[in-house]
């Protein structure tokens, strides 16, 4: 059997799925100052009926990580970097926090050293960055993925003073300096939040004799390990996301374009597929104008859900949303909501229906509307945003070439043929949105339930990178930290052949212990002659590679729609 469970911005879901399909479920509203209470309650009601507890895996999908980015509950950083001549750090919004030091030191894009660390230059940067009371640290080096001595060294000489210390290139092994700097930056800033809630959620699971690997979903539609995520936190950004599109793949057969709805109480996420594949946000994921490296699935969030409050503004303006203060009104929460307009309108009738007409009365009366004009004024505004959000984020993929997580599309133009709608309001919203969109509209079974199951069925991804040098004879793999010194003879085969069985090695100790490790496709290969002195003398090399995202395909095929 396998959990799965979905640390949402409203409501904090669980599943328990095996041969047969989902055999349990629970629901509990999630309490975002105490997320831990919110995956004790949903374990307490999941296992409430005596359920045997011999689950295989756990996979869990938190708000954590993305919440502090957003709400900019950050600690501190001490960040120690190097850049070199040519990069000016303005021009690449290095606003990274009070604790920014650019030291002298520089690594060209073969390598090698063009000018040394400057030892008192950096003793005095940790020592400032220690005075301030800061105690975790991020380093990155420009090119550090061809050479990373200068991290390596940085590293160790904030180790003595820090609690934490992220190196940048293994949180990216991507040549893209300043989204390295950033991705080291995040890192660093969720790690104690991280760290103290993965220890609170070791403590609650021994609490209910799970005993099961445990394992947090990625922003690329995969998952890390429990014990690698307390290391690379930033890894988990954007897992609610992910878990939407990998819980829609899960009950659903797509196989055209399409637009995916994901409806919480919160939020909408909107995710576009490409002849049934979700895709990849090729730029990484970024807060803030700032990119980092992490691989995300292409997706974008507007603040309307089920729960959104109905506001009128001081020029008589009906809005929906971004705010939210609780249940509604028919479930005794304390302000009108999107769902209590749905009952005035009559597209459902949930809760006590007559608090959401009394409500709706009330509000409309400042305005001199009835309380059915107020409601279809509130229902087709959001539905409204939500739609022209959607063809925004279309507009947006149709400009450039599209990247699925399985291939580049180029030249194609994508047209959405269904719309696809998952979370605990879609069939209430289902029917006005079909009209909206005018496209085929589907419901899965399990829908208010999707995010669970998607993060229940998903199975471990990686990508990594691999530099090579034949003329410095070094070979890089910054990803896994892995060195080697080769010889001029090294070819792009034996490049591709080391990272496939290096990589292997990595997973089958460290995510696929007990079953065999999926195809690991070969994404880039390529191999530069390099010229000194006007004559070819050696060879640059560079293979990624990467596991695609993908479910367990053992469960749910008989509920897909």
């Amino acid at each position: 059997m396998l959990l799965g469970i979905d640390v949402g911005g409203t409501h904090t879901d669980a599943v328990i799925i095996d041969k047969n399909g989902v055999i349990a479920s629970a629901k509990v509203e999630t309490c975002q100052e105490n997320l831990i209470a919110s995956i004790d309650a949903v374990l307490q009601e999941i296992f409430a009926t005596g359920l045997d507890r011999s689950i295989r895996r756990v996979n869990l999908s938190t708000t954590l990580t993305t919440n502090a980015i957003i709400e900019e509950k950050l600690e501190e950083v001490g960040i120690l970097t190097t850049s070199g001549p040519g990069l000016i750090p303005a021009t690449f919004n290095f606003d990274l926090g009070k604790h920014f030091h650019l030291l002298r030191g520089a690594i060209d894009h073969r390598g090698s050293k063009q000018q040394e660390l400057d030892e008192t230059e950096v003793r005095e940067a940790i020592k400032e960055i220690k005075g301030k009371g800061v105690k975790v640290f991020a380093v990155a080096s420009k090119f550090s993925s061809r050479n990373p001595e200068f991290e390596e060294t940085l590293a160790a000489q904030a180790a003595p003073v820090a609690d934490f210390v992220t190196i940048g290139h293994q949180v990216s092994g991507q040549l893209n300096f300043p989204r390295r700097l950033a991705t080291a930056y995040y890192n660093a800033a969720v790690w104690r939040r991280y760290i103290n809630f993965t220890d609170a959620v070791a403590t609650s699971f021994t609490k209910f004799n799970l005993k099961a690997p445990l394992n947090i979903l990625k922003a690329d539609g995969g998952t890390i390990d429990f014990a690698n995520s307390r290391s690379k936190p930033v890894e988990t950004i954007l897992s609610g996301p992910a878990a939407s599109v990998m819980g829609i793949i899960a009950l659903s057969a797509i196989s055209e374009d399409a637009i995916i709805l994901d409806i919480g109480g919160t939020t909408t996420d909107i995710a576009i597929f490409a002849q049934g594949t979700p895709l990849l946000d090729k730029d990484g994921a970024g807060f803030a104008n700032r990119k980092t490296s992490i691989r995300a699935i292409k997706t974008a969030s507007i603040g309307i859900g089920g729960d959104s409050l109905i506001t009128i503004d001081e020029k008589g303006e009906i809005s929906v949303g971004p705010q939210r203060q609780g249940a509604p009104l028919a479930f005794s929460g304390p302000a009108l909501t999107l769902i209590d307009a749905c009952n005035v309108k009559g597209l459902c009738s949930l809760g006590d229906s007559k608090k959401s007409f009394s409500g709706c009365g009330q509000l409309a009366e400042k305005i001199s509307l009835g309380a059915l004009q107020l409601a279809d004024t509130a229902l087709t505004t959001a539905l409204k945003t939500i739609h022209e959000k959607s063809l925004q984020l279309l507009d947006e993929i149709n400009q450039k070439p599209v990247y699925t997580v399985a291939e580049i599309i180029h030249g194609q133009k994508i047209v959405p043929q269904k719309l696809f709608i998952m979370g605990a309001p879609a069939d209430v919203l289902a029917p006005e949105l079909e009209k909206i969109f005018s496209l085929e509209t589907i419901v899965p079974k399990n829908f208010a339930i999707a995010n669970a199951v998607g993060a229940a069925l998903t199975r471990p991804t990686m990508a990594a990178e691999l530099f090579a040098d034949t003329g410095k004879k070094r070979m890089f793999i910054p990803a896994l930290d892995y060195k080697k010194e080769i010889d001029r003879s090294y070819s792009l085969a034996q490049a591709k052949e080391d990272l496939i069985r290096i990589l292997t090695e990595y997973l089958k100790e460290n995510h696929y212990i007990d079953k065999a490790v999926p195809e690991i496709e070969v994404v880039t290969a390529e191999e530069f002659n390099m010229v000194d002195d006007y004559s070819i003398s050696s060879k640059s090399i560079r293979v990624s590679c990467q596991i695609k995202p993908s479910l367990e395909t053992d469960y749910l095929q008989g509920e897909k729609v």
